[in-house]
């Protein structure tokens, strides 16, 4: 890759609008689907999942657990499920929440950072609770492969309030100044629930985009966000999964209004 994952991003956004749209292939959905719970029934929903949003979005999120459950028949459907998306030229946020000390997390950035991994992705999802500073070396992978990371930062879920609370001003600002001096973007997103009831942190200075899941099921709105994150529009990255997932003959048509009611919320 030549272009940086901010550059891509930003591309993309401008392109397509501002949605990521989640592949969830819970049990639940994949009943609902008529498919059976097992590898061929996973790899059914994900690929027609990918053919129905792959050229409508900006960014594509496989959540990695519901393909970790059926171990290596599991990933051999992921790699398979990034490879398409990859193929489509849609963005891919590989949705893992990694966090470990600063050794293991080098082997997980070469798992799904390094572009030679049948797992790589564009940018993938990280904790940052064993210390900001265990990202660095995760950050730095990111930068040397045209990637990017999103750290959990103030999630939709309310039972991590409490702890998210103390510790997320030391996050936007050490997201912060990750990114000083690149553009449009610096590679270190940041995951800001679009169901909280208000904002409680300042990420004017961010330089980096934002993703707010929670659209749909979890009760958030394109208008949720547009408020919430006011000062922030052009970066914020709106993500839905089962409300575009629930049903297979629809999952086109939701997802363009679900794009679309974003964008006029999110109008620059």
């Amino acid at each position: 890759m030549n272009e940086s994952f901010g550059t891509r991003l930003r591309a993309r956004l401008d392109k397509f609008g501002p949605l990521c749209v989640g592949i969830d292939p819970s049990p639940d959905l994949l009943t609902a689907w008529g498919l059976d719970d097992s590898p061929p029934g996973l790899e059914r929903f994900s690929r027609t999942v990918v053919e129905a949003v792959g050229d409508l979005v900006a960014v594509v999120k496989p959540q990695s657990a519901f393909f970790e459950r059926w171990g290596s028949r599991g990933i051999a459907v992921l790699e398979q499920v990034i490879a398409d998306l990859r193929e489509a030229g849609t963005l891919v946020l590989l949705d893992v929440k990694r966090g470990d000390v600063d050794t293991t997390m080098a082997a997980y950035a070469e798992a799904y950072l390094d572009q030679g991994s049948p797992l790589a992705a564009d940018a993938i999802t990280v904790s940052p609770y064993p210390g900001f500073e265990s990202l660095a070396g995760t950050i730095t992978s990111a930068l040397a492969n045209d990637a990017g990371l999103f750290v959990l930062a103030r999630t939709s879920n309310p039972e991590a309030t409490s702890l998210q609370t103390l510790v997320a001003d030391q996050i936007v600002a050490g997201a912060t100044a990750a990114n000083a001096g690149h553009a449009p973007f610096g590679p270190v997103g940041l995951v800001v629930g679009a169901t909280l009831p208000s904002l409680d942190l300042d990420l004017t200075d961010l330089n980096g985009p934002i993703l707010a899941p929670g659209l749909g099921a979890q009760g958030g709105s394109p208008a949720d966000v547009g408020r919430l994150f006011a000062q922030v529009q052009h970066a914020v990255i709106p993500s839905v999964s089962r409300a575009a997932l629930a049903d297979p003959a629809k999952i086109r048509t939701t997802t363009m209004r679900y794009r679309d009611d974003c964008q006029t919320h999110l109008a620059p």
